[in-house]
């Protein structure tokens, strides 16, 4: 499946105004941004997922257009998937891309293989 562009050109735009150290990959079927070498956003072809405060993760997903992220039939804890028809505009989308970079303050880091 294709990355939807528009929405990475978006997600990019946001994530280079507050981060200097970011670099994109390509996982899950998309892009992902790597902030301080944090996993932090990734952009499908129809939605965007984020890594947030699994504290915060069950309320999050009340949100309109937002669910659990399920990877081989588990829950991943902190992990959400938000469909692109609730971020149309920039204050929608600022607020998932907000919500992964406070996190990722506190994240910790994958073990490097």
């Amino acid at each position: 499946m294709p990355v939807n562009e528009k929405l990475l050109a978006r997600v990019r735009e946001l994530i280079a105004a507050a981060e200097k150290n970011v670099e994109e990959k390509k996982m899950f079927g998309g892009t992902c941004f790597m902030v301080n070498d944090k996993m932090c956003v990734g952009v499908r072809a129809d939605s965007i997922m984020v890594r947030v405060d699994p504290a915060l993760a069950e309320t999050l997903v009340e949100k309109e257009g937002a669910e659990l992220m399920i990877h081989n039939g588990r829950v991943m804890k902190g992990y959400i998937f938000v469909d692109e028809t609730a971020l149309d505009t920039k204050k929608e989308l600022g607020f998932w891309v907000g919500r992964a970079l406070d996190f990722n303050k506190f994240a910790k880091s994958s073990k490097k293989k």
